[in-house]
């Protein structure tokens, strides 16, 4: 970590401000009720001394009567006790376990693309999963266990001295010496702790990468490969867990120390007062037994100060992550949402990630209610208009408007509300096929749900699905084909009836029977709106309005399909390449393979053409 790991109070601190005190009335009843338990046990041990002096030696019935009955009661007590102040514990656990990871989901799901690009979604997972259940059982674990624990070692303390002070201090003498040597295991513990915590976020990632790569680690027989790997992050992960765990073990095995030196210290010293008289055996039972529980909770609370930071090092990385700035903010004063078919204008826009610039002084223009195409190589910019649009991400310089409103001054909601995109990854949810459609809206009318799925021909394939509409597409809709994920994404975005259109590569994983259907569909849903699509293959935007050619951030090329033709430039070599009388004589695979056969020159960049083919085809 480049910070310096956060201390216990601030910690706590941040947890108690953001979520414990909202429940302080049920922890004001799990204190009452954990006082109860705990004073028990020293009840227990304070009535060793009748029971053993008026029952047992003198053989007092009277006492034998009152003793049993108050030990019926403080055991009583502390059973009913106990159950409360768990009940309570847990529930207060539950409840801040469940606003933490709700909290964090907001927070994380609120971030821009890049924050994701660098956070992996395995990690993102073990922290809102992993993590906040680590705290939670933990910090359940330190209230419930520590909480009672702390007042039973206060009060059976208070019996030992009661008893004999002395006595008392012969036995934690050696307890001032375990402090500095607890402090490094502490610290070791939090180290360890921190480490498994990033070694659990890699297996997360890995997991995530595996299952939903599996169909390319079966085509390439990458089974061995990737359990191997998966293996060698494990037996990290195990190393460091197993070296945490041994430094929680070493504070406990502390305390037992300590506490042998002090009961040899006690026989001695005490044993000798016995013997002489000076000290009655029911004395010694109750100081026994006091210091005797004493040290279970005192080995517990020595435990929990390296189980805490296990919790400590998972809160620290929760707390990151919720302090982490989101960066794409809405205005403070919304501007009025536009009305109408918008325009599209990028105005000298410039955009890095990082050091790559990816945008250099774009600019562009995608009339209103026409169709515009964005053409180029990968690397080109064509998506990242598309992210700009719906502020996924914002401009370093210039400035991005639809309708004449800057994208900034316009609410998100509202600027979003303004758009459909269907891409090539057609994203589905594990729900049904009616979910998938509808998003959470319940004002759509049945007859206006059958007119999308009819303009989307997702009613051809309906009839096949044994629920219909109520059948479960699977997780990312893999009960579907790729043509049917499609056709579903347009039927969303033909339901949202949005004044601007972005397809991204809508067409391209598709064979051609379902490009054709898909296509069909798209056409439609285009119809009477602003619409920006990129798109390798040619052939399915001819008949663009306006065709607009990008290189490395800016235009260099626009104009329609027969106008791009009879100039003659780059996009007619393009064309050219890909048809030959309406056939296309170069495949991917193809273009791919004659691309690399062609010379390099390290010294010189790459022909424009040669780029847009690696575009096209590759």
């Amino acid at each position: 970590m480049s910070t310096p790991p956060k201390s216990s109070g601030e910690l706590l601190g941040w947890l108690w401000r953001g979520y414990l005190r909202h429940h302080l009335g049920l922890l004001a009843i799990a204190v009452l009720f954990m006082l109860i338990e705990g004073s028990m046990v020293g009840a227990v041990s304070y009535m060793m001394q009748p029971m053993f002096d008026l029952v047992f030696v003198e053989g007092n019935t009277d006492a034998l009567v009152w003793v049993s009955l108050t030990f019926l009661v403080i055991f009583c007590l502390r059973g009913f006790s106990g159950m409360i102040q768990k009940v309570t514990l847990t529930r207060i656990a539950q409840l801040t376990a469940a606003s933490l990871r709700l909290d964090l989901l907001r927070r994380l799901i609120r971030q821009d693309t890049a924050f994701h690009q660098t956070h992996p979604p395995g990690f993102l997972i073990q922290r809102v999963q992993t993590d906040v259940n680590a705290v939670n059982d933990v910090w359940r674990s330190i209230i419930t266990g520590a909480g009672r624990d702390a007042i039973s070692l206060v009060i059976l303390i208070g019996v030992a001295v009661n008893v004999d002070w002395r006595w008392t201090a012969v036995m934690l003498v050696g307890l001032p010496l375990l402090m500095l040597p607890i402090g490094f295991a502490q610290r070791y513990v939090r180290k360890k702790a921190s480490l498994a915590r990033d070694l659990g976020a890699k297996l997360a990632t890995r997991l995530d990468e595996v299952f939903h790569g599996i169909v390319p680690i079966k085509l390439n027989s990458l089974e061995d490969y990737q359990a191997e790997k998966f293996r060698e992050h494990t037996d990290t992960f195990v190393r460091s867990e197993i070296r945490a765990s041994f430094g929680t073990a070493s504070i406990t095995a502390m305390v037992d120390v300590m506490a042998g030196v002090g009961f040899m210290g006690v026989l001695l010293y005490g044993g000798a007062e016995i013997i002489e008289g000076e000290k009655t055996v029911g004395q010694f039972m109750s100081f026994f037994t006091a210091i005797g529980l004493a040290f279970d909770p005192m080995r517990r609370l020595a435990a929990v100060s390296g189980i805490w930071q296990t919790a400590a090092a998972a809160l620290e990385r929760l707390k990151e992550l919720m302090d982490a700035p989101i960066l794409i903010q809405p205005p403070a004063k919304p501007a009025a949402k536009p009305k109408g078919l918008p325009e599209i204008r990028l105005e000298n826009v410039q955009l890095s990630y990082g050091d790559a610039p990816v945008l250099r002084g774009l600019n562009l223009t995608a009339e209103a209610g026409k169709t515009t195409a964005l053409v180029g190589a990968s690397g080109a910019g064509k998506s990242t208009v598309f992210n700009l649009l719906t502020r996924l991400v914002d401009p370093q310089q210039g400035s991005v408007k639809i309708g004449g409103v800057n994208v900034r001054d316009l609410a998100l909601e509202d600027l979003r509300d303004l758009h459909s995109v269907v891409s090539q990854e057609a994203l589905l949810f594990d729900e049904t096929l009616r979910e998938n459609i509808l998003l959470g809206r319940t004002d759509v009318s049945e007859a206006q749900l059958k007119e999308v799925l009819d303009a989307a021909h997702v009613s051809d394939f309906l009839p096949k699905l044994a629920e219909g509409l109520d059948t479960l597409v699977g997780p990312r809709g893999s009960a579907l084909s790729g043509g049917q994920r499609q056709r579903v994404v347009i039927a969303r975005a033909l339901l949202r009836n949005t004044p601007v259109l972005l397809l991204d590569e809508a067409t391209s994983a598709l064979d051609a029977q379902s490009e054709q259907v898909v296509q069909a569909a798209l056409d439609k849903l285009a119809g009477g709106r602003t619409t920006l699509v990129i798109a390798h293959r040619l052939s399915t935007i001819r008949n663009a309005h306006k065709i607009v050619v990008m290189d490395r951030g800016r235009v260099v090329d626009e104009g329609s399909h027969d106008e791009l033709l009879a100039r003659g430039g780059i996009y007619a070599d393009l064309y050219r390449l890909q048809f030959q009388e309406g056939k296309t004589v170069i495949d991917p695979v193809g273009a791919a393979a004659l691309a690399a056969r062609m010379p390099t020159n390290e010294d010189r960049p790459p022909t424009l053409l040669r780029r847009l083919t690696f575009g096209l085809f590759g």
